[in-house]
């Protein structure tokens, strides 16, 4: 008999629950209306057991820990860090059509909006899926100094420094070195870029210096150093090269004979540029009304076409700039209703961003 079992007097009538005891021979039954009453334990008969009061072994809680050796609680040794070095590197990222070389120095401002008094910061843009192992040196009066060297990744651009206005004539003129391969598969091979480059500081002094590109989020004036693998030639001249060209003899008399024609350029794989700009047309707009422009600029346009109108395949760039697009709908409007054969489309953007249409004849 045990605390909770439902019991029944022998010698009277009733019974009730076991909730205690007193001594080891009397129990203490709580019958139905409440009242505790002392009985001896012999006279009472278990009618019911209060099962969930048996008690039962309760399983051993699971231990999700590792086991552990008894050498290592007894002597634990602490654990060392893991200095090797991380030699996971991911592959570069190719862009289709990207396996030739263009590469750019680019100088954006730091405040635009303060484009006196602001700092500027270079960067190597690195336009293909080649990787650049590069050298940046300065020319001095005397000597070459070496300003920056490393190797910039496939379709990336690397920050070389932040640099203000006084330092603009130590970079007046600057000769990149570089060579360019592929480091995790094989690759067709480029001649090695030794492009000497002219950095012109008045340039930094002009808002309109700075426009949009690609490669960032701020205006930005970009140098080509190599475009379609093919390097940008410099515009330097050394003074030694220029004396020399000053006091060279003149060359021999003309010959006698010469024909009498110019040579034609027959090379319809070049495109041929018009620039339909006012300024570049006329020799003053002075007194002329904007539809006047507009209607000298459509017969340069009408008169070229009708030039090259039997090349066919020949490309004709006009540049008309980018402005509210007035011009530009003026060409496509002329284009739709006298020049259906003729095909076009936009220039390349990279040369002349959204200011120029291209057509073929």
């Amino acid at each position: 008999m045990k605390i909770g079992d439902k019991v029944r007097f022998l010698n009277d009538v009733g019974g009730g629950e076991v909730v205690g005891f007193q001594g080891r021979d009397i129990a203490v039954v709580r019958d139905a209306d409440g009242f505790d009453i002392p009985t001896l334990v012999k006279e009472c008969v278990v009618v019911s057991t209060d099962s969930y009061n048996i008690g039962r072994p309760q399983p051993a809680e699971k231990n999700d820990a590792p086991s552990v050796p008894v050498r290592q609680l007894l002597h634990p040794v602490e654990e060392e860090e893991d200095n090797r070095p991380i030699t996971f590197r991911p592959k570069p990222l190719e862009r289709r059509g990207a396996d030739v070389l263009n590469a750019m120095l680019a100088f954006v401002p730091v405040n635009v909006k303060e484009i006196s008094d602001t700092a500027f910061e270079m960067y190597l843009v690195n336009d293909s899926n080649y990787n650049l192992r590069f050298a940046l040196f300065a020319h001095g009066e005397k000597a070459c100094v070496l300003r920056h060297e490393g190797e910039v990744e496939a379709n990336t651009k690397l920050f070389l420094e932040e640099f203000r206005r006084d330092v603009l004539p130590e970079m007046e003129r600057l000769t990149l070195q570089a060579i360019a391969f592929k480091p995790s598969k094989p690759f067709q091979g480029k001649a090695p870029l030794n492009v000497g480059l002219r950095v012109d500081g008045t340039r930094f002094y002009k808002l309109h210096t700075f426009r949009e590109t690609d490669f960032f989020e701020e205006p930005a004036l970009l140098l080509d150093i190599v475009c379609d693998d093919r390097p940008v030639r410099s515009v330097y001249v050394e003074a030694g090269e220029l004396q020399e060209v000053l006091v060279s003899p003149k060359p021999a008399d003309r010959p006698v004979r010469q024909p009498a024609r110019k040579a034609q350029d027959n090379d319809s794989s070049r495109p041929v540029e018009i620039d339909l700009h006012a300024h570049e047309l006329l020799e003053t707009t002075a007194g002329l009304q904007p539809a006047d422009i507009l209607e000298f600029q459509l017969k340069t346009l009408r008169e070229t076409l009708d030039r090259y109108k039997k090349e066919r395949g020949r490309q004709l760039v006009f540049i008309h700039g980018k402005g509210e697009g007035v011009l530009r709908q003026a060409i496509i409007r002329e284009l739709k209703l006298h020049y259906r054969q003729c095909r076009w489309q936009d220039a390349s953007f990279r040369e002349y961003g959204f200011g120029a249409t291209m057509v073929i004849m």
